[in-house]
């Protein structure tokens, strides 16, 4: 009976139907192009100028350098979510909790930012019978009536997934060519009705550096840039369903990344350049305001039909974002409950659908909680970035604990060089989060220091058992953000500091100070049941898969 369940088994295992290397990349390409396409370009011009497109390429190599340390974990770990579980692996429940809670903040954040990025397009609707929708947007943010629109939208999210993981499916399937192919479409229209080089570089309006170098790193969190490239965890989460995982893991992120900088940079190009020269004169790069960026250069251009494609747009990409991510938001949530250090009753699957019905009513509120104090795009887009940022900082120090305490385990995909890639990753990530800029550095680490009563909690409820080997694991972490958030306060002017510490010393400091972190992150590496768990799930790797 047993050999009999075992071959049925091993059948099933087999005729399991796996992702090829196209559907990998449809699938970051899909989760990538959301509404940062729509309002990215406009908000880093607004802050750097042309040199916003410089902003664009170091955006990607912040995530590019990330990406390269998840992908040796995601292949030694194959399992859903498993993200949110690398660092409890090495460091205990406490560290493993704070990169779940700062994800899932993240997450969370992402729901109201695609639909404010949909209420704020309809606002700006040119047809007379749509004049019931301009009072949604109103002097740079979401109005209380528009409030209640972004309210509905993110149940919509919800709802699509409450029921059926099959609709999603379909949902997000017709979405996905759709979603690509309108950016594309976008950039070639536009220069071909419009183009000035000159705003590259008129005195007038500052040249190609308007307002200096620090705008250019402040960018590429405040306006969303990180935010728009900040998918690649999608293919990681799903590194078990992907055909040969050993070769298409690494493949898929790196051509979608390459595919989607491609596309980022040139409709920053494209933005740039076709902007009236007469407009910048007179108002700047800061003083440019639209509500909605690519369908106001449209209708100056008199693209009509273009217009209202962008319009349909508007509504596609973000609710095939906001769709996409309202399932791994509710499983990150319920995934949460595994440690012991959140309510269980937020981690039960509804048998008949087969999704966390409890999570996805948690997350609608807490998301509308949000948007309720967060109702500018951008700011939200610097609050998801900066939470993901101090998710991701787990990542490389996981990785380097590894390499130290489980040089066994099997590694499908063996980076090179993760003595260089590991600290980099983290300084870049450190970085990153300065770049958010005090008051938002601090408001995301409150949030994220809020999760903690959560935590102790929970310790007491158990008898605080082995608390002091777990605090061990994860004190660098809570120390690491007490620094940031005091350093984002004495910092330099360009990021919203008091500018005891000038602009570039400021990001020496950053640099030195991250490596002593990122280095007592790694010995900071407690042997506990965690790791049998990860011994568990690493067996799992096919011996035909890994690395020789």
């Amino acid at each position: 009976m047993k050999t009999k369940n075992s071959e049925n088994d091993s059948q099933q295992k087999v005729a399991k139907p796996k992702m090829s290397l196209f559907s990998v990349i449809m699938l970051a390409l899909s989760s990538i192009i959301g509404s940062g396409w729509l309002f990215g370009s406009w908000e880093g011009a607004k802050t750097a100028g042309p040199a916003a497109i410089i902003s664009w390429v170091i955006g990607a190599v912040v995530i590019g350098a990330i990406a390269f340390n998840y992908i040796e974990l995601g292949t030694m770990f194959p399992e859903s979510g498993g993200m949110s579980k690398y660092a409890q692996y090495t460091h205990g429940p406490l560290l493993g909790f704070i990169a779940s809670w700062s994800n899932w903040v993240s997450l969370v954040t992402l729901l109201p930012i695609e639909a404010v990025a949909a209420v704020q397009y309809m606002s700006s609707w040119p047809w007379k019978w749509a004049s019931w929708s301009h009072g949604f947007y109103a002097n740079g943010t979401v109005t209380t009536e528009g409030l209640f629109v972004v309210f509905l939208f993110i149940l919509v999210f919800t709802l699509l997934n409450y029921w059926s993981v099959n609709l999603l499916t379909r949902f997000t399937t017709l979405t996905s060519i759709f979603k690509i192919v309108v950016p594309v479409l976008t950039i070639i229209m536009l220069l071909a009705s419009g183009f000035h080089s000159q705003n590259f570089h008129n005195v007038a309006t500052g040249g190609f550096f308007p307002y200096g170098t620090a705008p250019i790193f402040t960018a590429t969190t405040v306006s969303g840039i990180i935010f728009s490239y900040n998918a690649f965890q999608t293919v990681i989460n799903v590194g078990d369903e992907i055909e040969n995982p050993k070769k298409n893991i690494w493949r898929g992120i790196v051509i979608s990344l390459l595919i989607s900088i491609v596309i980022y940079v040139m409709l920053q190009f494209t933005f740039i350049g076709v902007i009236d020269p007469g407009t910048l004169a007179k108002h700047g790069w800061n003083g440019i305001n639209f509500s909605s960026p690519f369908a106001d250069l449209a209708i100056m251009l008199n693209l009509n039909w273009l217009v209202i494609l962008l319009y349909i747009d508007a509504f596609v990409s973000p609710f095939g974002t906001g769709v996409s991510f309202v399932a791994s938001t509710s499983r990150t949530l319920a995934a949460m409950t595994e440690n012991g250090h959140m309510p269980k009753f937020l981690g039960k699957i509804n048998k008949k659908w087969g999704t966390p019905r409890i999570a996805m009513i948690v997350n609608w509120v807490v998301s509308c909680i949000l948007v309720s104090v967060f109702r500018n795009w951008a700011v939200l887009a610097s609050v998801i970035a900066t939470s993901t940022m101090i998710a991701y900082l787990t990542g490389p120090v996981t990785l380097g604990s590894l390499r130290l305490h489980a040089p066994h385990f099997k590694r499908p995909v063996k980076i090179s060089f993760a003595g260089i890639m590991a600290p980099l990753a983290f300084v870049l990530a450190s970085l990153a989060i300065y770049w958010a800029m005090w008051p938002t550095t601090v408001e995301v680490i409150l949030v994220i220091m809020l999760g903690l009563p959560f935590y102790f909690f929970y310790e007491n409820k158990n008898g605080w058992k082995d608390t002091l080997t777990k605090f061990r694991g994860g004190a660098w972490m809570v120390v690491y953000l007490i620094f940031m958030a005091a350093f984002s306060y004495i910092g330099s002017t360009p990021f919203g500091g008091q500018n005891w510490i000038h602009y570039p010393y400021d990001f020496i400091v950053i640099i030195v100070v991250s490596l002593v972190f990122f280095y007592w992150g790694v010995f900071s590496y407690q042997r506990t049941g965690n790791m049998l768990n990860a011994k568990n799930v690493n067996e799992q790797v096919e011996d035909d898969q890994v690395d020789d």
